[in-house]
């Protein structure tokens, strides 16, 4: 199971990414300076905004490629109405 996730950063904007484990790569975000995305390791701390889970790799890549087209609007449009389930996922 693949996952697609927005994180907010200290700086209020939201960053987009792929993972296998929303737990590891978070804490890679905000504790790791060689797993760490450059935009994120200085803005941090982040913080876990949205997620959603795909079946494969490449459909998780298509999705993250539609959520980063959307305007700051939709995306945060998106983030609100996130609720975070883990026995969803």
């Amino acid at each position: 199971m693949w996952y697609v996730y927005f994180l907010r950063c200290a700086d209020n904007s939201l960053y987009a990414g792929i993972t296998t484990s929303l737990e590891r790569r978070l804490l890679e975000h905000n504790e790791c300076n060689k797993k760490a995305a450059k935009y994120t390791r200085v803005r941090r701390p982040v913080a876990l905004a949205y997620a959603e889970s795909q079946p494969n790799r490449q459909q998780a890549s298509r999705r993250e490629y539609q959520l980063k087209q959307l305007s700051k609007k939709n995306k945060e449009q998106l983030v609100s109405n996130y609720v975070f389930n883990p026995l969803a996922e």
